[in-house]
């Protein structure tokens, strides 16, 4: 038997011939052997570097080098703010398309881009996944859970990978369909250097350094505003006194992306925050472009396929008139219907049965003739004989050529042909798809109450976009449970939830975990209602807000801003000052359709105008100031001056719903629903919650069963708040811990407390609770007693007087001292004194619920809704206990 790699020479194929290399050019598919060591050797062999359309991956042989010799890193700093970052590429993660290592402080963040080796079937929208991912290693921590290992993305990671991807999606050029993936990782998290704005500049260099042939760098920051100051990416503890959250993304000539939340700034400090912003991102993208020329990737410009050329004027052909209508039905649903068949009938035309231009048939017919006239000619019979080896052919009528184009092609092109007929009428006729004008707003309905069980209820309804909110009051068990690495409170008590159902617009789709689309919505519509909220202490409820979106067509999530602000005051809510929100649009160029060429911008916009248009600007507030904004670009960039006017015209926009909305019809309530619970907040020295509690929650637990309460919250600072579904319960868990956590004080009276056990010398007295004196036999009466049995027995009440606190703690009680027989001696004395004093119970005082850090701020002066919900807790917080007499709060 034959062994060893000679065994198997035979087995091989034969070298090629030598002077052969001109075959590997004729014949591709045709390789040369490997040497015979290498079909034995341990180590595979590397493989070539993958070609795209014929683009070879940049730098493959400069990489090739370096790994032999060890990783070549590039660094740079870059100056954000009052402090630098580092970007570091070349040593980590080397087989990614690109990827980059950013340091701020402690805090290192790990981005990578990747390709696939083949582009996907075309589309019009561009195959880019982006997930972020925030390790609790980072921070030294791991779960709490269950399951220790990061999985699901939780909702703040979800809103930054929208970060990511809007600024970015507007820079990638139309025809490039391979699939990309960004992936980024908080590998190292100081908790003072928010990772979240680092996030989006990472993903823009490492775009720019990879092969994705992207139009421009882009780059992100946050600005804060304190002491009046901007303030670029400030640190954590700087952004709890800032009055504005906004991070932006931009290129170094224009905006991309804004979206942040404040607390009614006016439209002027905005703009002033989003120059300042502008300027830093500016630095960043020119320090980018040098790292790019360094080290950056050859681009794959050649891998952009785009439709035909001529496709464009064959699609204008066929649809011209009939485009023109079915975009100026007003109603979607029609419009929607009649645009499918139109494209349908286009496709069918341009895909299957063939399109003959009419420059291409006329040329036909012009040659036929011709053809014609020769062969006429040439039929010339002499003698009337024929030449046998002449061959008379009479030409025949031929149809021009049909052109045939690729389906997919067709329906990119129809859209953007249907993009740009609707731009070219509003900008043409000043009219849009359902007769407004570009600042017209549709109109609007509101009715609040629908619910009769729910605490809170409103439907918000402007055109064809509908919203129904609805409120839910609880208690702390009803807070939303946080567990994020950057932020560090433990739950939250407001909380909006946004709902997309497809029957919203007529379709069928999947029902399940919420899209990354209605998180962010959600948390756009949460954080514009959040400043009008009131401070924990002045209305100490957990708040929920559902908005499910009925009907959508444009900018549901502002709608849900109106509709959560009226079920908010159907439900009792003491808010500050009402709010709306409205979505703003943008043609950017208008000399294309015959304007002058200024930018004309649309107020509340529909679908259809926010899938044609070069701008989503989305805007809450009064007519005094802004509470949230989201501004999303389709363009590349949109300049100051055109988003101050898009802020200044968005104004008079939420005038006029702020109008529609107080003519609410049923207005809301602005009362406590009865259906909704009570919750009563005390406060006890923080060394007696142990005593409420209990050994093992033994105590608080028996509590909730004998009083049927719903749920007693207790925190460190001695802060107890009862849930309760009726008065009389709420009343009996009050009396309870009142008494539990009673300081007993000298000369205090105690009425009707039970004999417990009884000695020779005296009888044991409780006056609360778990708390005994002793009551000696000497005090049990006016008159001499022998025994205590003589005049009590187990069971019997009485009324007594602590006259005594030893130094062990113990107590001595006196019933003989509230004899009316008594020694008027000593009742004299005890009155000068001062020291009798009956116990009464004293008003309990609303307070923070929870020690957690509250986005709900403390505010100046309350209005005149809130003093009256304010009145009306403390009433009930000021009900006499039932029993005993004892103190009800102790400060």
């Amino acid at each position: 038997m034959l062994a060893g790699p000679a065994a198997l020479h035979h087995l091989l194929p034969a070298p090629p011939p030598p002077h052969s290399r001109h075959l590997a050019f004729a014949l591709p598919h045709q390789h040369p052997a490997p040497p015979l060591h290498a079909a034995f050797s341990r180590r595979p062999r590397r493989r070539a570097p993958a070609q795209r359309h014929g683009v070879a991956r940049a730098s493959a042989a400069v990489a090739e080098e370096s790994r032999s010799s060890g990783p070549a890193k590039f660094s740079v700093r870059i100056p954000v703010g009052d402090r630098e970052i580092l970007v570091e590429t070349g040593h980590i993660g080397r087989q990614a398309s690109a990827s980059v290592m950013v340091t701020d402080g402690e805090t290192i963040l790990y981005c990578s881009v990747c390709l696939s080796d083949s582009p996907n079937d075309p589309s019009d929208f561009f195959p880019l996944s982006v997930h972020y991912q925030e390790r609790l290693s980072a921070a030294g921590r791991t779960s709490g859970g269950f399951f220790k290992r990061e999985g699901k993305a939780k909702d703040h990671e979800v809103l930054v990978c929208r970060l990511i991807d809007r600024p970015l999606r507007p820079t990638m050029p139309k025809g490039f369909y391979y699939e990309t993936q960004i992936l980024s990782w908080v590998f190292s998290y100081d908790g003072i250097h928010s990772p979240d704005c680092l996030a989006i500049t990472a993903a823009g260099i490492a775009v720019a350094l990879s092969e994705i042939p992207n139009k421009q760098t882009i780059a992100g920051v946050r600005i804060g505003l304190i002491n009046c100051q901007f303030v670029i990416n400030p640190t954590t503890e700087q952004m709890e006194n800032s009055e504005l959250d906004l991070m932006m993304a931009g290129t170094d000539s224009a905006i991309l992306m804004i979206e942040g939340y404040c607390d009614f700034l006016t439209e002027e400090k905005l703009l002033e925050a989003v120059e300042a912003g502008q300027m830093a991102i500016r630095e960043i993208c020119k320090a980018i472009d040098v790292l790019v020329q360094n080290c950056g990737k050859k681009k794959m410009v050649d891998a952009i396929n785009l439709p035909p050329p001529e496709l464009y004027r064959h699609v204008e052909d066929i649809s011209g008139d009939e485009l023109v209508k079915a975009l100026q039905i007003k109603e979607k649903i029609p419009r929607r219907k009649a645009l499918s068949a139109l494209e349908e009938k286009v496709v069918t035309i341009l895909s299957e049965q063939g399109y003959v231009s009419k420059d291409s048939s006329s040329g036909v017919t012009e040659s036929l003739d011709v053809i014609v006239e020769d062969e006429d000619e040439d039929e010339i019979i002499v003698d009337g004989e024929v030449d046998e080896g002449d061959v008379h052919i009479k030409p025949v009528s031929r149809k021009p050529p049909c052109q045939l184009f690729a389906e997919v092609d067709v329906k990119l092109v129809f859209k953007e042909v249907s993009s740009k007929y609707l731009r070219r009428c509003i900008v043409e006729g000043g009219k849009r798809s359902d007769g407004r004008s570009p600042w017209e707003l549709r109109p609007i309905n509101s009715q609040c109450g629908l619910l009769p069980r729910a605490h809170g209820s409103a439907l918000f309804t402007r055109g064809e976009t509908q919203s129904l909110a609805v409120v839910t009051l609880g208690g702390y068990q009803m807070a939303q449970r946080i567990d994020n690495l950057v932020d560090t409170e433990e739950s939250k008590s407001f909380y909006l939830q946004y709902s997309f159902p497809p029957s919203c617009v007529g379709e069928v789709g999947r029902i399940g975990a919420p899209s990354r689309r209605e998180i962010g919505h959600g948390m756009l519509a949460e954080r514009a209602l959040e400043p009008i909220l009131p401070a924990e202490e002045d209305f100490p409820y957990t708040i929920r807000v559902e908005s499910t979106i009925t009907e959508s067509n444009g900018s549901s999530s502002m709608a849900s801003v109106c509709g959560g602000c009226l079920a908010l005051q159907d439900a009792g809510v003491p808010i500050k000052f009402p709010v709306a929100g409205i979505a703003m649009g943008l043609v950017l160029d208008t000399q294309e359709f015959g304007g002058d060429g200024s930018p004309l911008i649309l107020s509340d916009i529909t679908g259809a105008e926010d899938a044609s248009g070069d701008m989503d600007f989305k805007v809450a507030g009064n007519e005094s100031g802004i509470t949230a904004f989201q501004m999303d670009i389709k363009v590349v960039g949109i300049t100051l001056p055109v988003m101050e006017q898009a802020l200044l015209q968005a104004r008079d926009g939420r005038q006029h719903i702020l109008n529609e909305m107080s003519k609410s019809s049923p207005p809301p309530s602005k009362a406590l629903s009865r259906h909704a619970p009570l919750i009563h907040v005390m406060k006890v020295k923080p060394n007696k919650v142990n005593l409420i509690i209990g050994s093992g929650g033994k105590t608080i637990k028996s509590i909730i069963e004998e009083t049927g309460v719903d749920a007693i919250d207790t925190g460190d600072d001695g802060t107890v708040k009862i849930t309760a579904r009726d008065l009389s319960s709420l009343e009996k868990s009050k009396t309870i811990i009142a008494n539990l956590t009673m300081v007993p004080k000298v000369g205090e009276i105690y009425r009707n407390c039970e004999i417990k056990s009884i000695a020779p010398y005296g009888a044991f007295v409780e006056i609360a609770p778990g708390r005994e004196g002793l009551c000696h036999i000497s005090e049990l009466s006016s008159g001499w007693l022998s025994k205590a049995e003589d005049a009590f027995k187990v069971g019997d009440r009485i009324d007594v007087k602590l006259i005594e606190i030893n130094d062990k703690g113990q107590l001595r009680l006196s019933s003989r001292a509230l004899l009316p027989d008594a020694d008027s001696e000593s009742n004299s004395k005890q009155q000068s004194s001062g020291s009798t004093k009956e116990k009464v119970p004293q008003k309990d005082d609303l307070i923070k619920m929870t020690t957690r850090r509250t986005r709900r701020k403390k505010q100046s002066e309350p209005s005149g809704a809130e003093n009256a919900t304010t009145k009306s807790l403390e009433k009930s917080a000021a009900a006499p206990a039932t029993s005993q007499g004892s103190e009800t709060a102790t400060k």
